[in-house]
């Protein structure tokens, strides 16, 4: 495997490079059906920040598919799934870069939740720190080894 966490030290670089290190079999691998593959967890984090805050930020009718976000079992390319992602998050970036106190004060309503702007903003960074970090761990598990992040340590004196 080549090492992701050489590629940049971003988490978006991060995670491209450890899905673009899995066999497409080891992408949409799980281990029981009560657990999502990484390409479940890549469809399902691109619904969550289009729904949450792309959709609810532009006020748009989002028509979200949650369960097929995780029933998904015929094999879609870590390149389109990590496209789609890319598209949603630029989306996201240029909304949350629009932002003014107003936006993150208003009452928003998404999948029956009453919240605040600023509660779909934690809970989206939430959301995706919790699945990313699924992702990590599963490209671990399967490359029985360590991911290299944080090697640089090693120079500084710092990785203990």
């Amino acid at each position: 495997m080549s090492n992701p966490g050489t590629c940049s030290s971003s988490n978006a670089a991060r995670l491209k490079g450890c899905v673009e290190s899995l066999s497409e079999e080891q992408l949409w691998w799980r281990p029981n059906e009560a657990c999502n593959s990484i390409g479940n967890l890549l469809l399902h984090l691109d619904g969550n920040v289009r729904e949450w805050l792309v959709a609810s930020f532009n006020q748009l009718e989002d028509n979200r598919n949650r369960p097929a976000e995780f029933n998904q079992r015929e094999s879609i390319s870590a390149s389109a799934l990590l496209d789609q992602l890319g598209a949603t998050i630029q989306q996201a970036s240029k909304v949350l870069a629009r932002l003014t106190s107003d936006d993150l004060l208003a009452r928003y309503e998404i999948q029956g939740y009453k919240v605040s702007g600023l509660e779909v903003v934690y809970h989206v960074v939430e959301h995706f720190a919790m699945h990313y970090g699924q992702v990590l761990y599963i490209v671990k598990t399967l490359h029985g080894a360590d991911l290299g992040f944080y090697s640089y340590l090693n120079k500084t004196g710092r990785a203990s």
